[in-house]
């Protein structure tokens, strides 16, 4: 008898750490994405952008830190997993800089999951790869 209420108490604890596990993956964009992007396979740009989900938006930053650039709209379109961010800074003569991020994800599944796309600012257009750690 008292064999199988521990065998019972197992299961519901080992269901329970799962569950909990599962939840603690939140949003699919929430968290910090590392990768590049550049006009060509020679030319790339190290970029770091974090992305939180408060319950109503999605927020976040293109390489944060001293010279990070705030989002000002992001978009998921949950039909097809695609994601829009646009994100304004100053150039150092304080004209403003508009970046248009579009990309799709990848990997939904996995904890690290990519998002892949085009990645347009100053007038450059190119293509980024970038993945949650």
């Amino acid at each position: 008898m008292q064999t199988g209420i521990v065998r019972q108490v197992c299961l519901a604890a080992c269901l329970w750490m799962a569950a909990s596990a599962a939840a603690q993956e939140g949003h699919p964009l929430k968290g910090t994405w590392s990768g590049d992007w550049g006009p060509s396979a020679q030319h790339r740009n190290p970029v770091t952008v974090i992305m939180d989900w408060n319950g109503k938006e999605i927020t976040g930053a293109i390489n944060p830190g001293p010279g990070s650039v705030p989002f000002k709209k992001a978009t998921l379109d949950p039909a097809t997993w695609t994601v829009r961010i646009e994100a304004e800074a100053k150039d150092r003569s304080g004209k403003p800089v508009q970046y248009v991020i579009e990309g799709k994800l990848e990997n939904l599944g996995s904890a690290r999951r990519s998002l892949v796309g085009t990645w347009v600012h100053d007038n450059v257009k190119g293509d980024f790869r970038i993945t949650r750690y």
